[in-house]
């Protein structure tokens, strides 16, 4: 299909084209200024079908033609607009807009990324395991592996007993924590989730509570400790449970304590994300994830659950 422009108009002696190689190529040429020819009317404004002369010459030799054929032109019906790609022959397949809608909002609500997906050797190489009894601070212990059925598998053994040290008042947690992003030469960076509004894991528990932890530490030492939590609770059995927390229920702590004032969580400087088992319960505990995603849900609009009040200047309390 060859398509004009509404203002070329090509001479009677140009030859275009040579397409071909060897003894044998063929020459498009243009006889006359008539070969493409344009319709003036408002009503019809399309290419009109011209034919071009075609010349099969033998030996690159254009006086020993041996034969001449014509080639006629389709019609171009939308000259600046198309309404298909593929001109007419694509699917025949229509859609109504109550399912175009649906479909669209299927594709928007479904937006979400995994940050974390835990199926691999490799991928359990991305996170720490920390205990109590790393410091000798208590007698719990934990691991993360892969379970049999190829998901992460994070289990131990909760302790609440306390040294005999006379030091240690409280004791009991396990904690599995992210590495921290960098960049070349190690230059640390943050996750950026400003663009989504919901925490999204597929997980599989045995019953128990766990915490989940977003360190958002800062370059000044007042913000290395800052952590937002909320809890994570799940219902046990062989089944798994998607879990979607909104970003706006979490709260801030600091070195182990929940702050007074409160404020959203900064989403555009994420360090590290990690899940605790603190429930108190000496008994082993057993965690399967499968993955830890990102989500916009764009029916959630609250930026910040907990209200805050003022308090006067120099309040002691």
């Amino acid at each position: 299909m060859i398509r004009g422009i509404p203002h070329l108009l090509l001479p009677s002696n140009l030859c275009t084209t040579s397409l071909g190689t060897g003894l044998c190529r063929t020459i498009y040429s243009f006889s006359t200024y008539d070969s493409f020819k344009f319709s003036r009317s408002l009503k019809a404004r399309y290419l009109q079908p011209s034919r071009i002369q075609v010349a099969r010459v033998l030996n690159n030799d254009q006086n020993n033609a041996q034969s001449v054929r014509y080639i006629s032109t389709t019609p171009v019906h939308w000259m600046f607009w198309e309404r298909d790609r593929k001109g007419g022959y694509g699917s025949k397949e229509k859609h109504s807009k109550k399912e175009m809608i649906r479909a669209g909002l299927k594709e928007l609500r479904g937006d979400m990324d995994k940050m974390w997906v835990l199926k691999e050797n490799k991928d359990l190489e991305e996170w720490v395991i920390t205990c109590d009894q790393d410091h000798n601070e208590g007698f719990s212990s934990g691991t993360v592996t892969l379970s049999p059925t190829g998901h992460g598998l994070f289990s131990g053994e909760l302790s609440t007993q306390v040294p005999k040290d006379g030091v240690i008042k409280k004791a009991g947690y396990v904690n599995m924590r992210s590495l921290r992003p960098r960049k070349s030469f190690k230059r640390e960076t943050y996750l950026d989730w400003s663009e989504y509004n919901t925490l999204e894991l597929r997980v599989r528990g045995d019953g128990r509570s766990y915490l989940i932890n977003i360190s958002t530490a800062g370059y000044f030492d007042i913000t290395w400790n800052d952590i937002y939590s909320y809890a994570l609770y799940t219902r046990g059995g062989p089944h798994w449970q998607l879990t979607r927390i909104p970003f706006s229920k979490f709260f801030l702590s600091s070195k182990g304590r929940i702050q007074d004032k409160q404020c959203a969580i900064p989403l555009d400087r994420i360090v590290s994300f990690g899940i605790s088992a603190v429930d108190k319960i000496n008994a082993p505990f057993r965690l399967e994830i499968d993955y830890v995603g990102v989500y916009c849900d764009p029916d959630h609009t609250e930026e910040f659950a907990y209200e805050m009040y003022k308090l006067p200047k120099f309040y002691i309390y």
